[in-house]
């Protein structure tokens, strides 16, 4: 980020903290892509993802006046996003929780032959590009949640070491050391069980119809090959990360997605709520 650049969000945030309604709308607005994708990795399903974001957006919010501008304000809400999520209990895979041993034992042994047809006229093409991507993403899911938000702090958002030391309160050294083990942990699993990505004997579009039964997906709701995509995020955090691997083209699956617009609605609707004039005259 440039100097100018960040001169003008510490006026933003100064107008915001002092009551400006615009202003915090585009501050929060800065931040929205940011919170839902790291929501989204951390948690495994677009519903769990929005509603931790508005909860995530309604704390940085409520805290906005102790950001002193010491680092840069992605970094403070990568902070405060990280820690809620890593916390978060009220997500699908906190009452069920997977595991790498799980998924292992579901692609050697599931039955994934004897069902019917369950495509509902949709094409197989789009369904398994729709598993391969929520595949991916619930794998993450076998992670516990500190090495999850390592995973996706170094692998997703390619944040350099210091920042995200900071961001989760270790070394520099210790993130280095602890997202090198997680990576090649993902990547060892992928290789040894994915045909997509390694040289597994699971294929997306041969369980496609397992999945629809199982849940995993369903025909009428692809959140995943439906979502619009970002470029490459643009967040200044990830400027200087080190090269400490030869995994990069082995986690091309990690993309990033608009947030849906009823999380834009929801900010708009709470900052016009009477919520939101309780929380500004605090």
């Amino acid at each position: 980020m440039s100097k100018s650049t960040n001169e003008e969000l510490l006026t933003l945030i100064e107008k915001a903290v002092a009551g400006d309604k615009q202003s915090l709308e585009t501050v929060l607005s800065s931040v929205q892509e940011l919170v839902f994708n790291l929501s989204l990795r951390m948690l495994g399903t677009f519903p769990d993802a929005e509603d931790a974001s508005q909860d995530i957006l309604l704390k940085v919010m409520t805290h906005l006046s102790s950001y002193k501008g010491e680092s840069a304000f992605s970094t403070w809400v990568f902070s405060i996003a990280s820690n809620h999520l890593k916390d978060y209990k009220k997500h699908m895979f906190a009452k069920f929780p997977l595991s790498f041993e799980f998924y292992g034992d579901d692609i050697n042994n599931a039955d994934i032959h004897n069902i019917p047809d369950l495509t509902q006229d949709v094409e197989r093409s789009i369904l398994a590009e729709e598993l391969k991507l929520s595949c991916t993403n619930v794998m993450l899911q076998c992670l516990d949640a500190e090495s999850r938000c390592i995973f996706i702090l170094g692998t997703m958002f390619k944040i350099d070491s210091r920042i995200a030391g900071d961001i989760l309160g270790i070394t520099p050294e210790a993130y280095r050391q602890r997202l090198v083990r997680v990576r090649r942990r993902m990547a060892d699993f992928l290789s040894e069980y994915c045909g997509e990505y390694g040289n597994g004997k699971c294929r997306c579009a041969d369980r496609v119809n397992y999945a629809i039964q199982s849940r995993r997906i369903t025909p009428d709701q692809l959140n995943f090959t439906s979502a619009s995509l970002l470029g490459q995020t643009t967040l200044e955090v990830k400027e200087a990360m080190e090269e400490i691997d030869d995994l990069s083209q082995t986690f091309s699956f990690c993309k990033t997605y608009q947030p849906p617009e009823s999380l834009k609605k929801f900010a708009e609707d709470f900052l016009n709520s009477a919520s939101y004039s309780v929380i500004a005259n605090i």
